[in-house]
């Protein structure tokens, strides 16, 4: 079924000309299949947090090649995500997902069994963008397929809890399956799944595109990508080595390329980006929260909170995911409470609240890093878990909620970037941050032979190897280094609770709490 719903000019009413329609069983149930394709995305975003230890030992990946492995797949995603929204406006929604499944498909195969570290980081990007084909197209599907705007909530929540609980619950998939299997498998459990999701799109998601777009810009798609990868990089590399020529070079770099993109988005009569939407302080103030909320507290703490679990609390990798369960269940058990919150607070004061219940949980996981027992950061991991569960929901309904069906894919893949290029900038920034604070709290290192000491210095899972049967010295240092580890992570948690503190007080002062106050 293709949607014939006609443009509207830019500032209109976005849903003034849509006729809402109740959803039946069909619309449900593509809706499993759609919240399945973003689970596994989502799962896959984190599934390698648990992975690290091994697949450093396995392809002896330095610290640096440890966090491309981490951030590669968001480089890729986020730089391509508004390239593929619009691109599925115009082909084809369902089109593109199909084509996205059958890609991720097979570069998880690719990554399965990467012989190096350089292959798996060529692998991650491959899965980038195939998973950049896959996330706008799912969201914008929700919106044309869910018109109803009480069941687009509904939807919404449902969709969400896929996402935040995916990522949330990556670390209890990766942990299942490193207790049985090696590294790879965690990709390779991706294959059975997108078979099953492929077949049911194929029979359960209706097609929908923009009937009126203009044929895709191709100029417009490589100045995006050319805006944001340059911008990603130089901050990656600032926060590595310092302010230096060449990170100066990318950032200006990319600061030109976004000019030149907005100025020619400005004379296109259908612009890959509709830049006018940035005047909804919904949409806008939505997209700067979410970059905010991602950037800061769940990305960096769900890649270095697995690592803590295994290298500093010792426990294996199985155990270390099923600790991490809290997180995953809270976000999901959101969908419950969502729709009437929501439409009790309005969808700006629920975000701010969101995000003030997740700073409360990432201060208690600060309290307690450093301290003994589980209860405590069971407690900030509930905390975290119902916090991003309910700023998923909230963020991405006031987004959906601000543009007109028809632009629901080019509105879902900026949602989804600010998203991904959080992800990519958390793990980048914070996980620098982390590795500085790890070395500075390493105690003297002379008394150790050469490699042993640049194992140590460069990140605890190495060290952890290089110490191991080393005797009463080597354990001396090792519990240093996991000290050191452990503080660095407390010192990250406050100021990503600081940073959503921030995120909290925008989305109460700028995002309104009315769907009326939304679209105008």
């Amino acid at each position: 079924m293709t949607s014939t719903t006609p443009s509207r000019p830019a500032g209109a009413t976005p849903d003034a000309a849509d006729r809402p329609v109740r959803a039946g069983a069909r619309q449900w149930a593509a809706l499993g299949a759609l919240t399945l394709a973003v689970t596994l995305l989502a799962v896959d975003g984190t599934v390698l947090a648990l992975a690290i230890p091994a697949l450093t030992a396995d392809l002896g990946a330095t610290s640096t090649e440890v966090l491309w492995i981490g951030d590669a797949y968001s480089f890729a995603l986020a730089g391509l995500l508004i390239s593929m929204g619009t691109l599925a406006d115009r082909i084809g929604r369902k089109r593109l997902l199909l084509i996205g499944v059958a890609g991720f498909g097979s570069a998880s195969l690719v990554a399965a069994f990467a012989p190096t570290a350089g292959w798996l980081i060529a692998a991650r990007i491959l899965l980038g963008v195939a998973g950049a084909t896959l996330m706008p197209s799912t969201l914008s599907i929700v919106r044309n397929v869910f018109t109803d705007a009480a069941q687009r909530t509904r939807a919404i929540a449902v969709w969400s809890a896929g996402a935040s609980g995916g990522a949330a619950l990556g670390p209890l998939v990766g942990g299942t399956l490193l207790e049985h299997y090696w590294w790879g498998s965690v990709f390779v459990i991706n294959l059975p799944i997108m078979l099953v999701v492929l077949i049911s799109v194929a029979l359960l998601v209706p097609e929908s595109r923009n009937p009126t777009a203009a044929p895709f810009d191709l100029v417009s798609a490589v100045l995006s990508v050319a805006a944001i990868v340059p911008l990603v990089w130089a901050v990656k590399h600032t926060a590595k080595t310092g302010v230096d020529p060449a990170g100066l070079l990318a950032a200006v770099l990319s600061v030109g390329a976004a000019l030149v993109f907005v100025r020619r988005q400005r004379t296109l009569r259908t612009p890959l980006v509709d830049v006018t939407l940035f005047a909804r302080p919904a949409f806008t103030g939505t997209i700067l929260v979410s970059l905010i909320t991602i950037f800061f507290a769940f990305s960096g703490l769900l890649f270095f909170f697995s690592q803590y679990l295994q290298l500093v609390r010792g426990h294996p990798p199985l155990q270390a995911g099923l600790r991490e369960l809290p997180a995953t269940l809270a976000s999901i058990a959101v969908v419950v409470v969502a729709v009437r919150l929501i439409a009790r607070l309005g969808v700006g004061r629920a975000l701010a609240a969101a995000l003030l219940v997740a700073a409360a949980g990432l201060g208690v996981l600060a309290m307690v890093e450093g301290a003994a027992g589980y209860t405590g950061l069971a407690v900030g991991l509930v905390l975290v878990g119902l916090g991003i569960g309910m700023a998923f929901t909230a963020s991405t309904d006031a987004v959906l909620g601000a543009v007109p069906r028809e632009r629901a894919g080019a509105a879902s893949a900026i949602s989804e970037m600010s998203y991904e290029l959080g992800v990519a900038l958390g793990i980048a920034l914070l996980g620098t941050l982390h590795i500085a604070l790890y070395r500075a709290g390493l105690p003297d290192l002379s008394g150790l032979p050469g490699p042993a000491r640049e194992a140590v210095a460069d990140s605890l899972a190495a060290g952890t190897r290089a110490l191991a049967g080393t005797g009463e010295q080597g354990t001396r240092i090792l519990d240093a280094a996991r000290d050191a580890f452990a503080h660095g992570m407390r010192i990250t948690s406050v100021i990503a609770a600081v940073l959503l503190l921030v995120a909290a007080l925008i989305a109460w002062k700028v995002i309104p709490s009315d769907r009326r106050g939304a679209r105008e």
